[in-house]
This record gives C-alpha cells, sequence and structure tokens, in this order.
C-alpha cells in the first residue's frame, strides 16, 4: 500500500534535477506539468524551500515519471521515546474504549457512504499514411477521447530516430527529434479532439522497411505513473508512393483525394502542400525523382516508371 503523504514535504532537489537531466527534460517542461514557474524548479532543484506542497510534489514526480518517492529526501530514525505507564485500573481512562465505539461507527459510515471517484477515461488512436517515401514529408493525426481528467494529461509519442516533427498543431511543449519523442502537455478546458504534426522522413531511410510508431498518455490526478497506449495505425512503409495514395498504383483517384481533403480540414493550421497534390490528382499520376526527393505529376498519355512496393 502506498503511504500517505503529509500536507508538506521535503524534496531532494539534487535527485530531482539529476533525474530531470538524465531524461534530457527542461525546466519549462517539467514547469508546466507541475503548474508553477522555471524559477521555483530552480528553486527546488538548488535545496532553496525546506519544503513543498504535497500536491506540488506529486506533479514534479509525474513530470519527472517516477515515483514521488525518489524525489523526497530521507528521513532520519528517529529513536523511541520511553512509554508512557499503563493507567490505574481507577483511572477515568479505562471507560476509553466505551467512549470510542460511536466514533468508530459514524467513522466507518462516513467513510462508505463517500461518493466513489469517476475514473479516468483516456482513447487515442493514430493514422498513418500506408506509405511515407525518404526525405518526403507525411500527416499524422492521433484522435483523443478523454474524460474526467481534471487536471489534464501528457500525450508522449515516439517516431523512428532521424526523422523529424516540423511542425505540429498544438505546438509540441517538448521536442526530442535526435531520439525520436515529442511530449504535449494539454489542458482539459483546451476541449481538443487530436493532436496533428507532420513528419519528415530521413533522406537515408531504407526503402522496403517500417517506419514504427507509439505513443502513451498519461493523467492521473495523485501523480502516479498510469500510461494509456495511443492505439491505431503505428507502422507506415518506406516506398516511394506519395502519402495520399493510399494503394501505391501512383494514382491519387477521386476517393483518395476525398479523404486527402478531410485530412487537411483536421489539420488546421498544419502546411500541407496542397498545391502539389492537386496538380497530381489532375495530371492523373505521378512519378518519383529520387534525386530532388520529390513527386512529379505525369499527365495522361506519358506512362509512369513502375515501383515496386
Amino acid at each position: 500500500m502506498k503511504e500517505i503523504l503529509p500536507p508538506t514535504v521535503s524534496v531532494d532537489g539534487n535527485m530531482a534535477r539529476r533525474i530531470r537531466e538524465e531524461k534530457k527534460l527542461t525546466q519549462l517542461y517539467v514547469a508546466k506539468v507541475v503548474g508553477v514557474t522555471t524559477d521555483t524548479i530552480s528553486r527546488w532543484e538548488n535545496n532553496r524551500y525546506p519544503s513543498i506542497k504535497r500536491e506540488n510534489a506529486l506533479r514534479l514526480a509525474e513530470a519527472l515519471e517516477v515515483p514521488v518517492e525518489e524525489v523526497l529526501q530521507r528521513e532520519t530514525d528517529v529513536s523511541a521515546e520511553p512509554l508512557a505507564p499503563a493507567p490505574s485500573s481507577r483511572s477515568p481512562l479505562r471507560f476509553l474504549p466505551l467512549l470510542l465505539i460511536p466514533l468508530v461507527v459514524v467513522g466507518v459510515y462516513l467513510f462508505s457512504a463517500r461518493p466513489t471517484p469517476t475514473p479516468i477515461s483516456l482513447v487515442a488512436t493514430r493514422e498513418l499514411p500506408n506509405f511515407a517515401a525518404p526525405g518526403t514529408t507525411f500527416p499524422v493525426r492521433v484522435h483523443l477521447e478523454i474524460s474526467n481528467a481534471p487536471k489534464g494529461f501528457i500525450l508522449r509519442e515516439h517516431f523512428p530516430p532521424g526523422w523529424k516533427l516540423i511542425e505540429a498543431v498544438p505546438p509540441a511543449s517538448s521536442l526530442d527529434n535526435e531520439s525520436g519523442m515529442a511530449r504535449w502537455i494539454l489542458k482539459p478546458d483546451e476541449g481538443l479532439k487530436r493532436v496533428s504534426y507532420l513528419i519528415r522522413v530521413d533522406p537515408a531511410a531504407t526503402v522496403g522497411k517500417q517506419g514504427e510508431f507509439s505513443g502513451e498518455i498519461i493523467a492521473n490526478p495523485d501523480g502516479g505513473s498510469a500510461p494509456a497506449i495511443v492505439g491505431g495505425t503505428g507502422r507506415t512503409k518506406i516506398a516511394a508512393f506519395l502519402w495520399a495514395d493510399q494503394n501505391g498504383d501512383q494514382v491519387v483517384d477521386d476517393s483518395e483525394m476525398l479523404q486527402a481533403s478531410d485530412t487537411l480540414d483536421q489539420m488546421r493550421g498544419i502546411h500541407l502542400d496542397w498545391a502539389a497534390l492537386e496538380e497530381i490528382w489532375d495530371a492523373g499520376s505521378y512519378s518519383w525523382d529520387h534525386k530532388k526527393e520529390r513527386f512529379l505529376p505525369i499527365r495522361n498519355g506519358d506512362l509512369p516508371t513502375p515501383v515496386a512496393k
């Protein structure tokens, strides 16, 4: 059973800083999760405050993704105090057990009558295109269904190292393109239904391989770690096909264009090259220019060069 913390606790600033630096987290990111200023985080890490509120310690542990015990100072052992002499059999204290019975009954009733807290519901589903060409960009959408998360939640997405997240709505709260990870701190009053971002494939990515994506959501008001896995699509094949060409036939037909239009509508604020996509749609087909790392429209009558899937 997890130990109940007192209203104020002492934080081990050196340990908090070490964990933050090991996880490559900025003070700004931690401050946003906790709901304080970066100056406050700096003071905590330098042990400028003898104690902080229990809620802040729990949020600090949540931001650092560790149990709260790891950021608290170790308590020193306190020698046991001598026991008080047992009361005389004639002492009024002999009636104390009888007096406590009504209090115990009332306490049990009040505890059992407390309403059961509504569980947090976390559902996230990712949408990826079937294909992604080396050096090109493609859209990613994570649809959200979140309820009963009073303090908001954190969405964390992992993408292949060497690939670059170049744009996101809303903007990522923390981004590490080197290792392939982005985090978003989202509040319940924002009412978001999805997170959208644009990824650029590593130009050196091997055609025929798979680009692997994964993610999780964390929303626990007590500061514990209870992630929910992001579902939906987790792989896209590295191939010389346009992201809107779902079947890889080097043609963006009317049905695929309608779905691409729906993607554009859901990703307001993301700069997808819609004009280039319309040009390929009007032309009837396209081919892949390896040197320029771009797709070229091919008019009807000009046969495109078949590309291996």
